[in-house]
């Protein structure tokens, strides 16, 4: 009891330097500016023993009743980081001192990928969400496999993979053999894979929702698909039926799960509260929190629970996580919340998902996946 005070008293004051000191002066600078020095920060920490150790002792959390095996691979905590943060592989070392109990590297392309043109992420900050309009740059799947190569990881490493963003692979054919460029490059790499169909910044726009597209691209990552535990990223802004034609396709294929979901390119749904807001990108954190939970919930009752979900999306505190796995999802990623919290918001999470778990209850994280969507379908 007296550790839990003392690391609860830890996170609130890491929470007010972080909320009164330092975002006050990182939002004065550009996002994008401040998220590549916060990588240079990242990668120096990561690189020595002693610096993760005092990293941890700062931000980790570790309970016995978050712990939790998911498709074969077993997690410390359900919270991760989710894509679009780490796309070059560059801060594996650090994320699991930091409290991370899995990670999400990428997207990264088949093909190496300039992505837009900057300006290309803005924060919306009474609407408590980004505008992301990067357009998957990377360095391409050959240079990061290069990096993560033989490197081993404290916690599970999915690996999101896309087509490049440039209009030679807009073309099916093209686009196809992109994904299967970067499936082959990270061969025996991390323990996961995620297939990135939903990417909204994009010249070809999201072209395998179609089901009779996305069936011949899942066709052609067999080999990946039998290998290791495969995920699906499905868009926010699908409809019912769209929706339900992706998992068709996909259960055809023996794909593991699906992250609910990617970012919203919805202006008009009720979360956006700034006045100026880019026309180009998708938004994220609590601007698509609502329509992420609902296609947790619908996919999470049309596969009969029998699927892996990742919930990703308006993730600020525990109550947020823990809606998402009593919706149906066994594990929980974030960025955003991250970014206007602080970096202990992880361990805060954790040590409030194990206070909500007894208040239910519940003896293990994993008693808890579907509760609500299960009470709701018996009614």
């Amino acid at each position: 009891m007296a550790a839990e005070t003392a690391g609860a008293t830890r996170d609130a004051i890491v929470h007010w330097l972080y909320r009164y000191i330092l975002k006050p002066i990182l939002f004065l600078f550009d996002p994008e500016f401040i998220h590549d020095r916060m990588t240079g920060v990242g990668k120096l920490l990561g690189r020595y023993s002693l610096l993760r150790w005092k990293t941890s002792k700062v931000f980790g959390f570790q309970h016995p009743m978050l712990n939790t095996t998911v498709a074969g691979m077993t997690f410390s905590n359900p919270v991760g980081l989710s894509a679009g943060f780490d796309k070059e592989g560059q801060l594996i070392s650090i994320l699991p001192a930091v409290g991370f109990g899995f990670m999400e590297i990428g997207s990264v392309t088949g093909s190496p990928s300039v992505g837009n043109e900057k300006p290309r992420l803005w924060r919306l900050q009474k609407s408590q969400g980004l505008v992301v309009h990067y357009g998957l740059n990377s360095s391409g799947s050959a240079n990061v496999a290069a990096r993560l190569h033989g490197k081993k990881t404290d916690v599970p490493m999915f690996i999101s993979i896309a087509k490049a963003n440039h209009p030679d692979f807009d073309r099916e054919e093209a686009g196809i053999a992109d994904y299967v460029r970067a499936a082959n490059n990270f061969r025996d790499i991390g323990q996961a894979r995620v297939i990135n169909i939903s990417c909204p910044n994009t010249t070809g726009g999201e072209p395998f929702i179609d089901p009779a597209r996305l069936d011949r691209l899942l066709g052609a990552l067999t080999e990946m698909i039998h290998t290791v535990p495969t995920f699906i990223k499905l868009p926010a802004d699908c409809t019912v039926e769209e929706l339900d034609g992706i998992i068709v396709v996909a259960q055809r294929h023996y794909i593991t799960g699906y992250i609910c979901t990617n970012l919203t390119k919805r202006r008009d749904n009720g979360h956006v509260h700034d006045h100026e807001v880019p026309v180009d990108g998708g938004l994220s954190g609590k601007i698509v929190q609502d329509s992420s939970n609902e296609t947790l919930k619908h996919v999470y009752k049309i596969t009969g629970g029998k699927s892996v979900l990742i919930g990703v999306g308006g993730i600020f505190t525990a109550a947020d996580a823990y809606k998402k796995i009593r919706a149906g999802a066994s594990l929980v990623a974030l960025i955003t919340g991250m970014i206007f919290e602080g970096p202990q918001v992880i361990g805060e999470i954790n040590r409030g998902l194990v206070w909500l778990l007894k208040q239910d209850g519940f003896s293990n994280i994993s008693e808890a996946v579907g509760a609500d969507t299960r009470k709701t379908a018996l009614r």
